[in-house]
């Protein structure tokens, strides 16, 4: 379990750490703009999708549903291919209507930046149907218990980002924006490809060629399998998606605030993320198929074992994380951010947003743990209504704390969400089971840990002060 941990890990790392580099650049050229903003908005729409119907819902549900089925080949192309279809469908309206979709989730904008905008939302959305073929073959390879394809690929899209930046760097913003659209497509072409190659090398494309070749023949075979699949399929849709969609309300209410504060949101949940990614979802994508073959064989207490293994791992990670996010705040975007078009005072507000998600990290990782037991069990429904709750919950305080707080007050709304999922996916998993993996050591260590680490922080943070 560990090695693909760590595999994930690195791929992650390797990928976040280009990604910043993305960032820097970007904030170099475009700063906290109105094309800035319009960039974000416009990749944030096919990546709000994206996680959805493709890394979300369906990877969760898919390879348990995989593993159960007799008829793998005909199965798995069958619901590629009708994936396939609504993604494609969904990017073919997108492209018809882009000034109508783009009006529709930024009210905020007027409508000269909404005609700026629209045509980059258009360009953007081909990399929908592109990153579910992706998301489809990382699901069979992980399946495979093969992980480092899917964690080093993300560098390409950020490579083809980098690249974009820097030739068009000399241009006008509206330019640069172009190139960066376009960037994001190719980097989804460069994905999938990679994905091929690694599917060729690991011999399943006789098991895909076979799906094809029996689809009409065996396609009444699978009509159970398909049937229970799309029963459980939208209950995780809407489980997966609410965190998802309160990014995108963030999104949606920050457009009635000042200029820049798409971007103040962006640049630090791009921060927020990494230990997230790095830690939390490496650990559950590792996870996820060795728990769901447990609990398919009826063998709970090895499942149990290994859920309680991980949630320690995590628990140390992204306490740390969250304690040096916090101290280190400004720090961490003076470092990164502020340089070129990039002031001091766009530091200070994205590292006041950046504090409030950092108070959630713990939360949020735990849940993405815990909430797998649940979709291993085949429990989407009820998933869903604890997903129903949380995004209820961050809709009441992000419409709070909006007027008094601003842009943070829009982070801080998300993590009281992040709080209130944890509370009730541990419900469901058991408190009983929960209490039983916090006996299993001392938490007076990782408390004393952490007062120690609080304090070596304090003290880095005045020694580099210092020297700002």
């Amino acid at each position: 379990m560990f090695k693909a941990i760590f595999t994930n890990s690195f791929g992650i790392l390797f990928s976040r750490i280009l990604g910043f580099f993305r960032d820097l650049l970007t904030a170099s050229v475009l700063g906290a703009s109105v094309y800035s903003d319009i960039f974000f908005i416009a990749f944030k729409l096919p990546n709000l999708f994206r996680r959805i119907f493709a890394e979300g819902a369906f990877t969760q549900f898919f390879i348990p549903a995989f593993a159960r089925s007799r008829h793998k080949a005909v199965f798995s192309i069958h619901i590629f291919l009708v994936f396939s279809l609504i993604t494609l469908l969904i990017t073919l309206f997108v492209n018809l209507t882009p000034q109508l979709f783009t009006k529709a989730i930024t009210t905020g904008f007027d409508a000269q930046t909404i005609a700026i905008a629209a045509p980059y939302v258009a360009i953007n959305f081909w990399y929908l149907p592109l990153i579910f073929a992706v998301t489809f073959l990382a699901s069979i390879l992980q399946y495979k218990h093969h992980f480092a394809t899917t964690a080093f690929a993300t560098a390409l899209l950020n490579l083809s980002l980098i690249a974009a930046l820097l030739l068009s760097r000399n241009q006008e913003s509206s330019q640069i924006v172009y190139y960066l659209s376009f960037a994001v497509v190719i980097g989804g072409i460069l994905q999938l490809f990679v994905h091929l190659i690694a599917i060729y090398k690991m011999g399943l494309f006789k098991l895909l060629f076979g799906g094809f070749k029996y689809l009409h023949k065996k396609s009444s075979l699978i009509k159970e399998d398909t049937k229970k699949f799309r029963s459980n399929f939208f209950p995780a849709i809407w489980g997966n998606s609410t965190a998802q969609i309160s990014a995108f309300l963030d999104t949606f209410l920050a457009s009635f605030l000042a200029t820049g504060s798409i971007s103040y949101l962006y640049y630090a949940n791009r921060i927020f993320q990494l230990p997230l990614a790095l830690f939390a979802i490496a650990t559950s994508v590792a996870l996820f198929p060795r728990v769901a073959r447990y609990l398919k064989n009826a063998d709970e207490a090895k499942a149990l074992q290994n859920l309680q293994k991980a949630f320690w791992f995590l628990s140390f990670l992204l306490t740390a994380s969250t304690i040096g996010g916090i101290v280190l705040s400004h720090e961490i975007i003076f470092f990164l951010f502020e340089r070129g078009a990039f002031g001091s005072a766009d530091t200070e507000y994205t590292a006041a947003v950046l504090m409030m998600y950092l108070i959630g990290l713990l939360p949020f990782g735990l849940q993405k743990l815990f909430v797998l037991w649940l979709y291993a069990k085949e429990q989407q429904m009820r998933a869903a209504k604890v997903a129903t709750i949380s995004l209820l919950v961050y809709i009441i305080f992000a419409l709070a704390f909006i007027q008094p707080f601003g842009v943070a007050g829009l982070a801080l709304a998300s993590t009281l969400g992040g709080f209130v999922s944890l509370f009730f996916t541990l419900k469901i998993f058991g408190w009983q089971n929960f209490f039983a993996i916090l006996r299993s050591k001392n938490l007076l260590y990782l408390f004393a840990g952490s007062l120690l680490f609080t304090a070596l922080l304090v003290v880095l943070k005045d020694f580099i002060s210092a020297y700002i």
